[in-house]
């Protein structure tokens, strides 16, 4: 394993937003804020925000700036202990069994469930990796899409998040020397329950205005041309004021950017908006209600928009 070194926590709320934009992530200063405080209090920093506005990537950066690993539970619906914390490698178990009894030790029980019951046989999980010490220092925890688990799961997360540590029941108490900074994220799918927002500081993470977005859209893709870019970047945000399934996120503009320059582009005209939509919209009733005449009608917004 490569040593990675540690580097030392941010001072100030500017030296937080310099560390962000050194790795490439264009930052306000509310954000930085509360990032800033999560790391000097020692809390967990949850982050709520419609899909694709970059709040996976801030835990990535992070890892990143801090030299420490970034450790990734991705969450989802029926999400168990087994998944997320641990689980006996029940093969090798049962194997330890039966050379014990083959070797005539099998009488000894107590023996026999100390050794099947120990270490040797632990599979760690995402939680459990977590609370281990790490090369670099404590690992930045992402516990990614919180939303998509259930209450129970959350109460779970209670003992993990208050004390950072985990019971095992054949084990017993693990806790972690140094606690890790751990960065939940929800799409709001469902309320995340009280309980456990208390425990964390808490930002939304919201679609950025047209100058922010422009500015990611200049870092992440910066072979796009400055007209398009600036075209672009207004047709988004004019298109997130209709009445869509799903507005498209910062996710989307990279995307649709990107697409964009494979085909040459340096300008954005109806045809070529109306033929790369799939890139920007991910629902088939958007893409539809944004053909024709209402790709004309916002373009035309976008470019007076644009030439400003």
């Amino acid at each position: 394993m490569i040593s990675v070194p540690e580097l030392s926590l941010p001072i100030s709320i500017d030296a937080t937003l310099a560390l962000l934009q050194g790795h490439g992530y264009v930052a306000d200063r509310a954000l930085a804020t509360v990032l800033f405080l999560a790391l000097r209090m020692k809390r967990p920093l949850l982050l709520e925000g419609e899909a694709g506005t970059g709040k996976t990537e801030i835990a990535k950066v992070l890892a990143a700036g801090l030299g420490r690993r970034l450790i990734r539970l991705q969450c989802y619906e029926g999400l168990d202990l087994a998944s997320a914390v641990y689980e006996w490698n029940y093969a090798g178990q049962m194997m330890a069994i039966r050379l014990a009894e083959a070797g005539g030790v099998a009488d000894d029980r107590e023996r026999l469930e100390g050794d099947i019951f120990s270490e040797k046989y632990l599979v760690k999980r995402p939680l459990l990796q977590a609370l281990e010490p790490q090369e670099g220092g404590a690992p930045i925890l992402l516990i990614d899409e919180l939303d998509r688990t259930d209450e129970a799961f959350e109460a779970f997360l209670l003992e993990v998040l208050a004390d950072a540590q985990v019971t095992i029941p054949e084990l017993g108490t693990i806790r972690a020397a140094e606690p890790p900074i751990v960065i939940l994220t929800s799409n709001r799918t469902r309320e995340i329950h009280d309980a456990l927002k208390r425990r964390c500081l808490y930002h939304w993470v919201g679609y950025p205005d047209a100058t922010r977005e422009l500015a990611i859209l200049k870092a992440k893709v910066p072979e796009a041309p400055a007209k398009l870019s600036k075209q672009l970047v207004a047709f988004v945000q004019a298109i997130r004021k209709e009445e869509l399934f799903k507005a498209p996120g910062v996710a989307e503009t990279l995307d649709w950017a990107t697409a964009l320059v494979e085909l040459d582009a340096v300008a954005l005209d109806p045809a070529i908006v109306s033929d790369t939509l799939g890139a920007l919209l991910k629902y088939q009733d958007d893409i539809q209600a944004m053909q024709g005449s209402q790709v004309k009608e916002l373009l035309d917004r976008a470019k007076a928009e644009a030439g400003r």
